[in-house]
């Protein structure tokens, strides 16, 4: 019966500490600020020479689900707790492979984005970086046809490291 007594009181005791630490964590690892309650993402404006056109919006959504679907934060237009603005500085395409024949085997694109990230509940956390990802394919492939796919992948990489950099603190 003491044992029985004595299992439940455990049992009781972590219930109670796991469901009153309302810290900023949450199970995909993020750590924010517990007074922080919105997130504002802006669109990323897209400067680079070479132009996605779909590229801005497909980055400042995904960014903004990311947050949204990973965190307790309310994403907000503008002015919040938390906030992020950004441009696409680079999509470029370059020959990373050469065959024999000065023919390109492969290539790689690269997407690059500055990010500014703001936390106005902990300035020592704000930054502001660049973040680059590529994709090599081979030449022998009709990059329009698998443009998508890539800047999809590209983009997916790029959400994770300013996710990660910005409230996950890796």
């Amino acid at each position: 019966m003491k044992k029985i007594i004595f299992t439940l009181a455990i049992c009781i005791a972590t219930l109670l500490t796991t469901t009153q630490c309302t810290g900023g964590y949450s199970f995909t690892g993020a750590s924010i600020p517990p007074d922080a309650k919105t997130i504002s993402i802006q669109n990323f404006p897209n400067y680079a020479s070479l132009v996605n056109p779909q590229l801005s919006q497909i980055l400042s959504d995904g960014m903004r689900n990311a947050f949204a679907s990973q965190t307790s934060l309310s994403v907000v237009s503008y002015d919040g707790d938390l906030d992020i603005k950004g441009e696409i500085t680079g999509y470029t395409m370059q020959p990373t492979a050469v065959t024999s024949n000065d023919q390109a085997a492969m290539n790689r694109l690269t997407i690059t984005i500055k990010v500014k990230f703001v936390n106005t509940k902990d300035p020592n956390a704000n930054f502001e970086q660049s973040f680059s990802r590529y994709r090599e394919f081979s030449s022998q492939l009709n990059f329009s046809s698998i443009e998508n796919s890539l800047v999809e992948e590209i983009v997916n990489e790029l959400i994770e490291d300013v996710f990660n950099k910005s409230v996950v603190n890796w």
